[in-house]
């Protein structure tokens, strides 16, 4: 058995914030491979399914991130879990966006969520995997960078990467954790632009086509709100799966 963490923190005001990356991950992942409706449990919120003949209970703590270790400690112990058998997604200021790595133990980088589990499990071997946030530059900008929303910006990687995490969790159950770490690479990889073409004397019309960022036909611009962030905020309204 695999108990899959998500951190975060509950409540619609935090529900987009980069803090709250786990959250939307553990979220993709319940519904991509059709897990049983959240319920309450364990000090959270738990869902369970059965990935690629391994049963997976995901947890989301309720608790506030600094108190994330009493649900996982709670879950940990009524299945009997060992650490190794812990699996926490987490943001990471100390990778760029979209970068994301997966380890076990280690050290807690200052993230109060990774202390409390550690403190609860009575052990760092837990595996984590870590998505990139970015950092804000000076330490005492850190708090309200990690309790900040993603920009509109992050939407080109974030939806990507929520998605790719989810549809190649199997990997992660099956133990290939560089596997899965090439694929989340890949699918968040910048496009590469196409090859110039030769230019024509002939063909000097210039496209009508709308340029990146302007308004859509409706008048609303486009990409306004990523997918992953939209699903977070639908569902701390109560309108979510």
């Amino acid at each position: 058995m695999l108990l899959l963490v998500g951190l975060g923190n509950p409540g619609r005001e935090y529900a987009a914030n980069r803090h709250n990356v786990g959250f939307l991950a553990v979220d993709a992942i319940a519904r991509r491979h059709g897990f049983t409706p959240w319920r309450s449990r364990f000090q959270g919120m738990a869902a369970d399914g059965i990935v690629d003949g391994e049963k997976v209970l995901a947890l989301k703590p309720m608790t506030y991130m600094n108190e994330s270790g009493r649900a996982v400690g709670e879950a940990a112990r009524f299945f009997r879990l060992a650490p190794a058998e812990v699996l926490v997604l987490h943001d990471e200021i100390d990778l760029a966006p979209a970068k994301t790595r997966v380890k076990t133990g280690g050290g807690t980088a200052g993230h109060n969520g990774l202390r409390s589990i550690e403190a609860h499990l009575k052990s760092a071997e837990f595996r984590r995997v870590r998505i990139g946030v970015g950092h804000p530059g000076v330490r005492e900008r850190v708090h309200g960078h990690v309790l900040s929303d993603f920009a509109k910006a992050d939407q080109a990687w974030l939806d990507p990467l929520i998605e790719a995490i989810a549809a190649d969790f199997p990997l992660l159950v099956a133990g290939r954790d560089s596997d899965f770490m090439s694929r989340l690479a890949a699918a968040t990889a910048p496009a590469r632009p196409p090859k110039p073409a030769r230019p024509k004397a002939a063909d000097a019309t210039p496209s009508t086509a709308p340029a990146q960022g302007e308004a859509s036909p409706a008048g609303e611009p486009r990409g306004t709100i990523g997918a992953a962030l939209r699903r977070a905020l639908d569902k701390a309204r109560g309108r979510g799966d």
